[in-house]
């Protein structure tokens, strides 16, 4: 086996990237070691493009395997590893938003890049497959405009300090504080993802230096190993469009759109563009060995789109649907009013993005357990997404989920974590669901705003309402300097603009982040200034939505499971549970409960129509102790010469003597009482073993009067 290794440090942690003929049939390979942790990167192009034609075609997988953290999951008959988890689909797409706009578009041979996780140790491994995704790229043979460098600025809410690459493998989101992954190159961002509790935009933008930093460090060290061994890059000519076609396109198509682009009808008229572009180029070019000029025929109307919306922006300020730049398109909040038997619901308009969320609360039993490759959660706390067909106007396949609706789904989430209230105070499970309705600009971001109202409507006590927006970005490719922020995108400012710059949060700070480019990357100082953009259209949703409903409902749904909390000692939770479950399904099958005992001793009950309020009443019986004075109500279980043994509840039971059931003699204790009466007794002792004396007569002096 051949090995090459060299060393680089970064965020003061040192990374390895080993060279060797492992995967020496791609076109480029690299494994990368840090701390533990090590991930393989593979990328290999497609020898023939001529099947591929239309779209430069990327495929990007995270391979997590459960033997990288030593364990052996799955189902009593499969071990294998199934479908990707969730945070390998997450993973994947941070891989593919990161390196997608450095690739030449005109590409028509595929192109697949692999992250293999090997070991998980105390390195972050989504943060080192994107940078080994780079590397395997940067010394392949395949063109592209990297390298590009990954970094996770990151502070916990125990140290609360700005930290680089610090990774807690076995710990959950709850306990960052800010959590937050950028990539770039040449002093530029390309990619974020993050989730912070309220950060100020002055913070994150001093965590993008940071970042920038460390990312120059991970593109030297790069272009340093290129010049020992990186491959000749090979090269893949740009098929040029026939005059004849693009006068076509000046006398058919371009008149329409110079007339109604920039209207009221922008939509209509550029699907309608659309449509006869490409029936024009179907006559021109009708044969098979035409597929290639006809291709890059039908890309003309975009780079034409692209242009166009691109010049009005810069040079006039002109959007277009005739907004200004900074303008928030019409909104619109609605909190309940759909149903009674729903726990909670929202609807959010924002111009043409309509969403509707809707909440369910259930118990504890309820929550999701997250077997994963680095650790194993359970959440409280979901948020879903769904993007059905007609949402667009369109028809579809309906059913499963896709990366992206998984991505939207877990970006909105993100965002109202950290003012989900904690489990001791509401122990309930929390799922809401997005439906987005309309589509036309960042239906994720509009997701947040009706989650936010249904969390609310259903009386979730969240700490300060959350809002979304995205800002866009038209620049010039000639002078960095020359650009313009789109406050609001929407679809057309979406599809041809250079950014898409995903900003969550509350009046007091940012809660998450997401960041998609189409160029190469963003200046830092455009993001700072579009963080602020950001918060201005913030406020104002905000006042839309707290307009509508100013705070959470004071109570939940009637129709919602009641739970109940109860504590404890710890010593006591084998007791209520018995053996082998016995004593805890009882009260179950008794009261119609679910009952869930944490291993501090917290009990939540979850029930409806009372039982939940029965079952907390027994285990409080079952539980209690008992001390002198305190008084009860029993039932005499056994009778003896001395006295009577009296149950006072499931667990525990007591000796009246003879001397105290009565304040006069008592010659012969059955000739008073009799098993299964009802009396009122108190302690009056309880000795070293818990041991505990009953006295009636303490308890009520007049409960036997002597026999005339």
């Amino acid at each position: 086996m051949q090995n090459k290794e060299y060393e680089v440090e970064i965020g003061g942690k040192k990374i390895i990237a080993m060279f060797s003929d492992l995967a020496n049939q791609a076109n480029g390979s690299v494994i990368l070691k840090s701390e533990g942790t090590v991930v393989m990167a593979t990328a290999v192009i497609s020898k023939d493009g001529s099947k591929n034609l239309g779209f430069f075609n990327l495929t990007v997988e995270y391979l997590e395997k459960f033997y990288a953290s030593g364990k052996i999951l799955g189902g009593q008959y499969n071990k294998r590893e199934g479908r990707p988890s969730d945070q390998a689909i997450l993973a994947a797409r941070m891989i593919d938003r990161t390196i997608r706009p450095l690739f030449d578009q005109h590409i028509k041979n595929a192109v697949q890049v692999i992250v293999t996780v090997i070991a998980v140790g105390d390195t972050d491994p989504k943060t080192l497959g994107i940078n080994a995704v780079s590397v395997a790229l940067h010394m392949s043979d395949i063109p592209w405009n990297g390298p590009i460098g990954a970094v996770q600025i990151s502070k916990t809410k125990e140290d609360g300090n700005l930290k680089v690459n610090h990774y807690l493998p076995q710990a959950d989101e709850s306990v960052y504080a800010l959590d937050l992954l950028v990539c770039g190159k040449d002093k530029t961002i390309n990619m974020i993802e993050a989730m912070s509790y309220e950060l100020s935009d002055e913070e994150m933008g001093q965590c993008f230096d940071i970042a920038s930093n460390e990312i120059t460090k991970w593109e030297d060290f790069q272009k340093n190993l290129y010049k020992e061994f990186g491959k000749e890059k090979l090269v893949f000519p740009k098929i040029e469009i026939e005059k004849s076609t693009i006068e076509l396109f000046d006398e058919k198509v371009r008149p329409m759109l110079e007339e109604k682009l920039f209207s009221s009808e922008s939509k209509k008229v550029t699907s309608e563009a659309e449509t006869l572009w490409k029936k024009i180029l179907s006559e021109k070019y009708p044969n098979e060995e035409d597929d290639a000029i006809l291709s890059a025929s039908e890309d003309y109307l975009h780079h034409y789109l692209d242009g166009a919306f691109h010049k009005m922006a810069l040079t006039q300020g002109i959007r277009a649907d005739g907004r200004k730049v900074d303008e928030v398109r019409k909104l619109y909040a609605k909190a309940g009013g759909i149903s009674e038997v729903l726990h909670g619901s929202g609807i959010f308009y924002r111009g043409e993005t309509h969403v509707l969320s809707v909440l369910a609360l259930g118990g504890p039993e309820d929550m999701l357990i997250v077997q994963g490759m680095e650790s194993e959660s359970k959440k409280r706390f979901m948020h879903h997404y769904n993007f059905p067909p007609y949402s667009g106007g369109e028809t579809g396949r309906v059913g499963g989920i896709n990366r992206r609706e998984m991505g939207h789904g877990f970006l909105a989430e993100k965002a109202l974590t950290p003012v989900i209230p904690n489990k001791i105070n509401f122990p309930y499970t929390i799922r809401v669901v997005s439906e987005s309705t309309a589509s036309n600009g960042s239906t994720s971001q509009a997701s947040i705003c009706a989650a936010t109202i249904a969390l609310m409507d259903g009386g979730v006590p969240i700490t300060t309402p959350v809002a979304g927006i995205s800002v866009g970005l038209m620049a010039s490719e000639t002078d960095p300097n020359n650009y313009v922020l789109l406050t609001d995108i929407q679809g057309p400012e979406d599809h041809y603009g250079d950014m898409d710059f995903k900003v969550a949060g509350t009046k007091n700070g940012i809660t998450a982040i997401q960041l998609d480019v189409k160029v190469d990357g963003v200046q830092i100082g455009v993001l700072k200034e579009a963080l602020t953009h950001a918060k201005v259209a913030r406020l104002q949703i905000l006042e839309t939505i707290t307009n509508e409903i100013k705070e959470p409902r004071l109570g939940i749904s009637p129709r919602a499971p009641m739970i109940l909390t109860v504590k404890i000692k710890k010593d006591q939770i084998g007791m209520v549970i018995g053996p082998g479950g016995k004593n805890i399904n009882a009260i179950r099958e008794e009261t119609g409960t679910e009952i869930t005992i944490e291993e501090d001793g917290t009990v939540f009950v979850t029930g409806r129509n009372g039982g939940a309020e029965k079952a907390v009443k027994i285990i409080e019986e079952m539980t209690h102790e008992y001390k002198v004075g305190d008084t009860a109500e029993g039932v005499v279980v056994k009778i003896m010469e001395f006295g009577a043994f009296v149950k006072i509840s499931s667990e525990t039971e007591g000796l009246v003597h003879i001397s105290e059931i009565a304040p006069f003699r008592v010659e012969k204790v059955s000739d008073i009482i009799k098993e299964g009466d009802k009396v009122p007794v108190k302690i009056i002792k309880v000795d070293e073993k818990g041991r505990i004396n009953l006295s009636i007569k303490e308890a009520n002096k007049d409960f036997y009067k002597p026999k005339a």
